[in-house]
């Protein structure tokens, strides 16, 4: 992965934190605060002195590169005295670990722990007390989705029933979709957000400004009087319309196969969805839910609550309301 996009991560975790978030460095014990998170750099502040530290990008790269270059695990002893907060700084990147008890720096596959002591991110809270489910179909197909994926193990599709995998297939189908729209949606804000070609990284991956050249040709005379002009002869440029074909198959005996390569490959296409299968799914689960002590098992079922009325509202039908309306 890029440095760039590991820096923006980075960046994206110090903005997350409280203000009254404290960070340790691993060797000294000295705590100090992020003040400042910038593109170049991040500024802190020592706790017992308050005393100011810039802590440059390229130094974080270059730690990086030192802990991949020792195979992923890098000895804190071989920091310089005063290069110890850009190791604890470093630990709240999810996959690097700061393990000052084995007095290691190592790059993980998984999340991990960081050096951070005390204070809360009030992004993390506000999700905890403030999930609402999104007014999207797409959620309501994925919670389903994922129901599917954790009754059956996906490695062994050629274990499952029959129905089984059309359902599987329908839900895929659906969330494929409605993701296409939702996608569709997030572009456009994103088009108005980035003005050049070079990519601008997120936590998940990065995205850049780019141009599909489309061309459509004149029309037909145009075209050719004016290549005509330029030498090329009309006889040249004739070939055979589709379209034209098409119609002198319809007034003569003549098969397909007879103008046509013809490549016929089978698939499967999704006919219908059953709503009705889908709500009463959800029921199953928040009957689940309903018996789970879970301390999150309430929060889940409101959610599947609000789902359920969802789903009503869009597939029920009164008689007296138009079509459109």
């Amino acid at each position: 992965m890029p440095f760039g996009t590991s820096w923006q991560t980075l960046l994206d975790e110090c903005d997350a934190l409280g203000e009254d978030a404290t960070l340790t460095t691993p060797l000294t014990e000295k705590q100090f605060r992020i003040t400042s998170a910038q593109e170049s750099r991040i500024v802190i502040k020592f706790a017992d002195t308050g005393d100011s530290q810039p802590l440059q990008r390229d130094q974080f790269e270059t730690l990086a590169g030192r802990i991949t270059d020792s195979g992923g695990t890098f000895e804190l002893q071989r920091l310089p005295l005063d290069a110890e907060p850009y190791a604890a700084v470093l630990s709240l990147h999810p996959r690097y670990e700061c393990n000052d008890r084995a007095g290691t720096l190592t790059e993980t596959d998984e999340p991990t722990t960081s050096q951070l002591i005390k204070g809360v991110s009030p992004s993390t809270d506000e999700q905890e007390h403030d999930r609402t489910e999104p007014d999207l179909d797409v959620y309501a197909d994925m919670l389903l989705l994922i129901d599917a994926l954790e009754r059956h193990n996906p490695a062994v599709l050629d274990e499952w029933e029959t129905p089984e995998l059309i359902n599987l297939y329908t839900l895929l189908s659906d969330v494929q979709r409605n993701a296409g729209d939702l996608r569709t949606e997030v572009r456009e804000v994103l088009l108005d957000r980035l003005h050049h070609d070079k990519p601008v990284y997120g936590q998940y991956g990065s995205v850049q400004r780019t141009t599909r050249r489309n061309r459509s040709l004149k029309a037909d005379e145009e075209v050719l009087r004016v290549l005509e002009d330029a030498g090329i002869p009309r006889e040249r440029l004739m070939s055979v319309d589709r379209e034209k074909v098409d119609e002198a198959l319809e007034v003569t005996e003549l098969s397909e196969s007879a103008v046509y390569e013809i490549d016929e490959r089978e698939y499967v296409r999704k006919a219908e969805v059953d709503e009705e299968s889908k709500e009463s799914r959800l029921q199953g689960l928040k009957d689940q839910l309903a018996l789970s002590d879970d301390p999150e098992a309430e929060e889940l079922r409101q959610e599947v609550t609000e789902l359920e009325q969802r789903i009503e509202d869009l597939t029920e039908f009164n008689p007296g309301t138009s079509v459109g309306t």
